[in-house]
């Protein structure tokens, strides 16, 4: 009889649910569901560093988007039948951690705190806590240097503990109604396996150990001594988080009998522990060792393993590198940019010329196709919503070098992309500047799927082969790889991934001629990147502006 695992799949702005095949990953079933809560699911504030989400959005999502793939099964395949469903994966954002009271029900739910923007869950591209994250790093790099060497060097306002600083600094009142803080990727697999109070919950080592300093070599979360340094009550917190995080290869629990009658499905199937969008669309791209699976959205992560046998030096500028995290048995190493997708939406709502002509991305990404590399004579820092990697600083700010008055649309748009790919080769190097070789790099998300100037362009700047993951929804089919491995229907995930994962035969490779340019361009991207984004930079940035113009009459064949 033919079996299926459920993934699901919580995003920035909505959750996707998706049924797919075991024996061989065929996806015969999705659904979404957008967030109702905020713009586009995100709950705004007068400070442009705050984005939070409403935990009911997340309940409501589950039902809605699992019920609607299930249909959706049900009509592409008359042999299914819900019954078939043997496990389900879950995948969120992250950090993404939530305020939770006793019984691991978020203050958000609570009617005092109905419209506190503080009692929700606090989204990945929060960084209203960008002062507490350099605390955090300055007393590390004081006392607890081991810390931060395992988190790239720098702590990030993106990450669990400056949010929750934040909060006990500007929400006391929040802060002290919390029982504990919950991962978002924690707290759907312990709602649907009813095991939500937070003692009982299984924490994924993908969001402990990238996002909350937990580490076994010190014991696990940073000590109380150091958190009582930052405040005393972040040490009286500790106890009432956890002392242990989990692969995920290890199960959640079982489906309650609640969830089973609310979403159609048998119930006691098991669900895995959650981990990272970003780490299970590497997990549904394929990923193993030489890999570098590119996360292409509204921002990106470039996600990379290596055995956990290889010794690894510790790696400035990296979010973390995590035994056992994205694939058991391996080190997951994380790098990524803060803004992709949300730099190219920013331009089309903001600036972009309107109309039918120019006013999309389709007729941005036409226009900017027809133009040659280095004919605008633009370069740009992809910095719009800081930097995640290589420079792991929230407080940088996005800059487009060369205009003119005769700068047009398309010219803006494609130096904005181009800054994108020169944003993914400075994690390239700085992968391989320490030994971590990247010998393919494989390309999924809603970006791979949809622009392929994008992933040109990217070729061209990197010289090296883009290849895009065979599914269009690889994050939602990690999550059901782990539904399928926690099922048992596979022995480890090597195995699952041979059956259920796999590539698009188009390849884009680089233009010899296109990656020529692109070198000059890159040198010139690089003197910028490290004299606004670095102390230690000395130099002069006179040549700049007259070396654009030098590369715009080359390709223009003026000279």
């Amino acid at each position: 009889m033919p079996k299926y695992a459920l993934g699901l799949d919580f995003g920035t702005n909505s959750v996707r649910a998706l049924v797919a095949d075991v024996a061989d990953g065929r996806e015969v079933g999705a659904g979404v569901h957008n967030y109702e809560h905020g713009e586009a699911g995100i709950i705004l504030g007068r400070d442009p560093n705050l984005a939070r989400q409403h935990p009911a959005d997340y309940l409501t999502g589950i039902e809605k988007s699992a019920r609607a793939a299930l249909r959706a099964a049900a009509k592409a395949d008359r042999r299914f039948r819900p019954a078939d469903v043997v496990g389900i994966g879950v995948d969120t954002t992250g950090s993404t951690p939530i305020p939770v009271d006793a019984a691991g029900r978020p203050l958000a739910l609570d009617r005092r705190f109905a419209k506190n923007p503080a009692a929700m869950a606090w989204l990945w591209k929060d960084h209203t806590g960008h002062g507490e994250a350099e605390e955090i790093t300055a007393l590390a790099r004081g006392i607890r240097p081991q810390y931060l060497a395992k988190c790239g060097g720098t702590y990030s306002s993106e990450w669990f503990w400056s949010k929750i600083l934040h909060c006990l600094r500007t929400s006391p009142e929040v802060f002290a109604a919390a029982h504990s803080w919950v991962e978002c990727t924690d707290w759907i697999p312990a709602v649907l396996t009813g095991t939500d109070q937070p003692s009982r919950i299984a924490r994924g080592i993908c969001a402990a150990g990238h996002k909350a300093m937990y580490h076994e070599s010190w014991g696990g979360l940073p000590d109380a001594e150091f958190l009582s340094r930052l405040d005393p009550r972040l040490a009286e917190l500790r106890p009432r988080l956890f002392k242990k995080a989990f692969t995920i290869e290890k199960t959640a629990g079982g489906l309650t009998d609640e969830w089973a009658k609310r979403l159609g499905l048998a119930a006691d199937i098991p669900v895995a522990v959650g981990a990272f969008d970003a780490h299970l669309g590497a997990v549904g791209s394929g990923i193993k060792p030489g890999t570098l699976v590119k996360i292409l959205g509204t921002s990106s992560c470039d996600m990379m393993v290596a055995p956990l046998e290889q010794s690894l030096p510790d790696i400035p500028g990296l979010c973390g590198i995590v035994p056992g995290s994205i694939l058991p048995g391996f080190h997951g190493l994380e790098a990524g940019q803060s803004a992709v997708g949300d730099i190219f939406n920013w331009f089309v709502n903001c600036v972009a010329p309107g109309g039918k002509k120019l006013g999309s991305h389709e007729a941005l990404s036409k226009a900017a196709a027809r133009l040659a590399p280095g004919e605008s004579g633009l370069v740009a820092l992809d910095w719009n919503n800081g930097n995640r990697t290589v420079l792991v600083d929230q407080r940088l700010t996005g800059l487009v070098l060369g205009q003119t008055l005769h700068t047009t649309g398309p010219e803006l748009y494609r130096a904005l992309i181009e800054a994108c790919a020169f944003g993914a080769l400075a994690i390239i190097e700085r992968f391989e500047e320490y030994g971590v070789a990247v010998r393919e790099v494989v390309n999924c998300g809603g970006i791979a799927e949809k622009n392929p100037l994008v992933l040109q362009i990217y070729a061209d700047v990197t010289g090296r082969p883009m290849k895009v993951a065979a599914s269009s929804q690889t994050c939602a089919l990690g999550s059901a790889i782990c539904g399928a491995v926690a099922a048992g229907c596979y022995p480890d995930f090597a195995a699952a991934q041979a059956r259920m994962t796999g590539l698009k035969p188009k390849v884009f490779s680089p233009k010899p001629s296109a990656h020529e340019t692109y070198r000059k361009l890159y040198a010139l991207y690089r003197q910028l990147h490290d004299a606004f984004g670095t102390r230690e930079w000395q130099g002069n940035l006179h040549n700049v502006m007259k070396d654009l113009l030098a590369v715009r009459a080359a390709a223009r064949g003026e000279v």
